[in-house]
């Protein structure tokens, strides 16, 4: 490789090698919902265990992600991106192999940690090739209409492939991408660093890694195990005490993995708030309606990926009209769009049967999609409001951390309380016992409404001015922290 600047057509390629992780990392979110009932079936696998296929991915990468980030910093992004995607396609064929639920569960987390690389390097790359502002504008928007795009295709493309190859072949067509990537990023994507590295902080990232880990699993597990037995109720002192731990070391420390200073932002502590509910409402509604359709419909596996087709369509189509309200200075009103679509189509699925109106099912299902594509680019300008350029990448780190843990708890919840009221119920129904998630979403898309006009009220935007005073470091240096606020988008 030439070491001058490169072409525009070399620039193109390196932003599409790196779209290629956002599209399997995306991707494989819808894909891997719509083939549970098939793994279900195959495996004899209970609730609990298709909660972990979800979660064991979503609470590995919500661990690492920060981690990761850094590490592309201090070891070479092009060599951490490259490493991200070899794990996550080794991840990926032995999913496809995996002989049982446990260790399919396994697999799914050697995925995670190549795909804890993926985002946050190659983003790093993006900013660091395209240097022109509008030339990286146009990027970053390439990118997020990736990632829009992988939530639209993800549902049909699953659904084609668990229905004609069996589910095993979900994880086969993340291999030629990955494939092809590994060779590009080799070919085209120049070598960086960054100027100035945040030490490694061991303790803290083992502390996060035990407070997810023992949060979720307490949850998922204590429907079959007893919400008041040694185990479950360990489970969450474990987690509480590596959280309370967390805060004590975070606070001493130079360079800490989580900078607590941040939360004494309204604004950032409420974007923090709004990525765990937002996400937490998606991943529940895809865990559950993919379950609902095939098993209580008996919609075969592609028929119930075009159902979910309204919410990733509406998800593409709002989330550009949501930067666009975004950069007029108007994010109250793009989350008081979110909160309130994602409050009605959570109420429309309420009453929800097994014989429910199709209609009123794709209805509820496109409304829902309307709200959540209009929250999360909102997410992002409220945590970095107000930061100095040299905080905001991390800031923005911190938020789509947030989004992990929202996903890992989505499911989670959603999944234990289905599983309680199917336990307690004489004659089991799996519609009826998703009543209470909806009403339990219902009211999480109005505390986003009611977030978005606290998040940007006066009082919120000085508590941010403080805070910026407080932690900005003259001495560190922009590292394009501004546009990797727009990025994370």
């Amino acid at each position: 490789m030439n070491d001058g600047p490169p072409s525009v057509a070399r620039k193109r390629l390196i932003l599409a090698t790196c779209c290629a992780g956002v599209l399997m990392v995306s991707m494989d979110v819808t894909i891997v919902n719509v083939a549970l009932p098939s793994i279900r079936k195959e495996f004899g696998a209970t609730v609990s265990a298709l909660q972990w296929t979800i979660d064991a991915y979503t609470v590995v990468v919500a661990s690492f992600l920060m981690l990761a980030g850094s590490t592309g910093d201090r070891a070479g992004r092009r060599r951490t991106f490259q490493i991200g995607l070899s794990l996550f396609s080794l991840g990926s064929l032995l999913c496809s192999l995996a002989p049982s639920i446990e260790t399919l569960v396994v697999f799914r987390m050697m995925q995670a940690l190549g795909g804890a690389m993926l985002n946050p390097v190659a983003m790093s790359i993006v900013v660091n090739v395209f240097t022109e502002a509008k030339e990286r504008a146009r990027a970053i928007g390439v990118w997020g209409a990736t990632f829009g795009l992988a939530l639209a295709v993800g549902p049909i493309v699953g659904g084609a492939l668990t229905e004609t190859l069996g589910w095993r072949s979900i994880f086969w067509i993340n291999l030629p991408i990955a494939g092809a990537a590994i060779f590009a990023t080799a070919r085209f994507v120049p070598e960086s660093r960054a100027a100035r590295v945040r030490r490694f902080d061991g303790f803290g990232q083992v502390l996060v890694v035990v407070a997810l880990a023992a949060l979720t699993f307490g949850v998922i597990e204590g429907p079959r195990g007893g919400w008041l037995s040694p185990a479950i109720v360990g489970l969450f002192v474990l987690a509480a005490a590596a959280g309370v731990g967390l805060v004590a070391v975070e606070s001493r420390r130079h360079d800490p993995l989580i900078d607590l200073r941040f939360f004494r932002s309204a604004t950032f502590s409420s974007a923090t708030l709004l990525a765990v509910l937002a996400f937490s409402t998606f991943s529940a509604f895809l865990f559950l309606n993919s379950l609902y359709l095939q098993e209580v419909r008996g919609l075969p596996a592609f028929r119930a990926g075009l159902c979910l087709l309204p919410t990733a369509v509406a998800v593409a189509g709002c989330a550009p009209l949501s930067g666009r309200l975004v950069g007029r200075g108007q994010t109250r009103a793009a989350l008081a769009i979110a909160g309130s679509a994602m409050m009605l189509g959570a109420l429309g699925l309420t009453r929800l049967e097994a014989g429910t109106s199709l209609a009123w099912l794709l209805a509820s299902y496109g409304v829902f999609g309307v709200g959540f594509g209009f929250v999360n680019v909102p997410i992002t300008d409220t945590a970095v409001s107000g930061m100095p350029r040299a905080q905001a990448g991390v800031a923005a780190g911190i938020a789509s951390t947030s989004r992990q843990v929202g996903a890992s708890l989505g499911v989670a919840v959603g999944g234990s309380i289905v599983g309680s009221t199917l336990r307690a119920a004489v004659h089991p129904d799996f519609a009826a016992a998703t009543h209470p998630v909806w009403w339990l979403m219902v009211l999480c898309g109005a505390s986003i409404a009611i977030l978005g006009f606290a998040s940007t009220s006066a009082w919120a935007r000085a508590t941010a001015r403080r805070v910026a005073y407080l932690v900005d470091d003259p001495d560190a240096p922009p590292d394009d922290a501004a546009v990797v606020h727009h990025a994370a988008v």
